[in-house]
């Protein structure tokens, strides 16, 4: 629809013509009110309440250990770059995808007023990778480039980014089953892959660290991140199967095998990160234990998307859990406080 213009009309939007995309002319994308998806809506708030800035965050504690040449092994020092270098860029790709291709196809003005949220969550997410990296004195250049010079952070983004084309192109458009499935198969890679699984290999990663009281600048600004990024994969969720609600002819057997394997080669694909960012364990942390998670957290996925678990794996890291549901209690004079809020309480 385009929603650059407008025509006089007596004709008043009501709920029962507002669609997730395909709004006609009937359904005013500028107009919010009223709200047929009140989860979205729901989400919007629940990022509002969520606000945090990077440069909030002391990171002079992390500047004192990296500095010391004994604070960190060599493997661990890798583990973490490993970690940086892929979220340095991963960021970017989520951004654009939602601003050059999502917002594009999602006309609902509730969902498109959580997406802005979300763009901006994600500016937000790379700025800390750029405020980390500088703190630190990392050297910019082969944190930044990474994703094109790391074999195996190269494959994640290229997987992640791999439906999007289809939805770029100017031919293509959701008035087709074809064209909502290409649509629902990039918002996977966006929700379910990319931040459903490949960021969270690198949450238990640096989060560990913090376990340990190292870095705890750096994971105070990942555990703000992981945060976001569980409303940002619930809300893609929603959104996903709200879409196959209205659209069932589109959920067919076939296509709902080839998004098993789609995930399924994304789960390989991590799984390869492990490998080389850990080639031997470091402490509490070791190619077997993250595999497992990643399986672990993979069959969550498969759930939401109430397909088949594939791997009946285990949690070998409760505490994650505990990171991302629990309120934390820290001393306010010490740092700020991990359940901040601008406005209003954020419920699980």
């Amino acid at each position: 629809m385009d929603c650059s213009t407008t025509s006089m009309t007596n004709d008043r939007v009501t709920i029962d013509r507002k669609r997730i995309f395909n709004n006609d002319r009937t359904v005013d994308c500028n107009q919010l009110v009223p709200i047929k998806y009140r989860w979205a809506w729901n989400y919007y708030l629940d990022g509002c309440a969520n606000h945090w800035m990077p440069t909030e965050v002391s990171m002079q504690r992390d500047i004192e250990q990296w500095r010391d040449p004994k604070a960190f092994t060599e493997e661990e020092r890798h583990a973490i770059k490993r970690v940086f270098g892929f979220f340095s860029t991963a960021e970017s790709l989520v951004g654009n995808n939602l601003v050059l291709a999502v917002y594009r196809c999602v006309d609902n003005p509730e969902c498109r007023q959580y997406l802005l949220r979300q763009a901006f969550d994600e500016a937000i997410h790379i700025h800390a990778f750029q405020y980390i990296v500088q703190s630190l004195s990392l050297d910019e250049g082969e944190i930044f480039n990474m994703y094109r010079e790391i074999r195996t952070i190269y494959d994640k983004d290229e997987h992640a980014m791999s439906c999007t084309g289809n939805i770029l192109d100017t031919q293509w458009d959701t008035k087709t089953d074809v064209g909502i499935q290409n649509l629902l198969k990039n918002l996977i890679g966006l929700y379910v892959i990319t931040e459903g699984i490949f960021f969270y290999a690198g949450f238990v990663t640096i989060l560990s660290f913090g376990r340990q009281n190292r870095i705890p600048g750096s994971c105070e600004q990942i555990q703000y991140i992981l945060r976001d990024e569980s409303v940002h994969m619930n809300f893609g969720i929603d959104l996903i199967n709200t879409i196959i609600d209205e659209h069932p002819q589109v959920w067919t057997d076939v296509f709902k095998n080839q998004i098993v394997e789609f995930i399924k080669n994304g789960v390989n694909l991590e799984v390869n990160y492990i490998n080389e960012c850990l080639p031997n364990g470091i402490l509490g942390l070791n190619q077997d234990l993250l595999k497992e998670y990643i399986q672990y957290i993979a069959d969550r996925r498969f759930s939401r998307l109430r397909l088949p678990v594939q791997y009946g794996a285990g949690n070998p890291f409760p505490w994650m859990s505990e990171v991302i549901d629990l309120k934390k209690e820290k001393n306010f004079f010490e740092t700020r406080v991990t359940e901040y809020q601008t406005g209003g309480a954020l419920e699980w």
